[in-house]
């Protein structure tokens, strides 16, 4: 019975933890930090070609 409860608030904790990343929409907030990174590690780096 105890092996029951830690799966069910297992599964629980896990539920809310989705469902708050969904409502604050955390995932693309996150993209979007990584993606100002590469753009300002990488792209801002690279030599430009400044022929027309």
């Amino acid at each position: 019975m105890e092996v029951i409860l830690i799966i069910l608030a297992v599964i629980f904790a896990l539920f809310v933890v989705t469902f708050a990343i969904y409502w604050f929409n955390l995932d693309m907030k996150l993209i979007r930090v990584v993606y100002d990174w590469l753009w300002k590690n990488r792209y801002d780096k690279m030599k430009k070609d400044k022929k027309l």
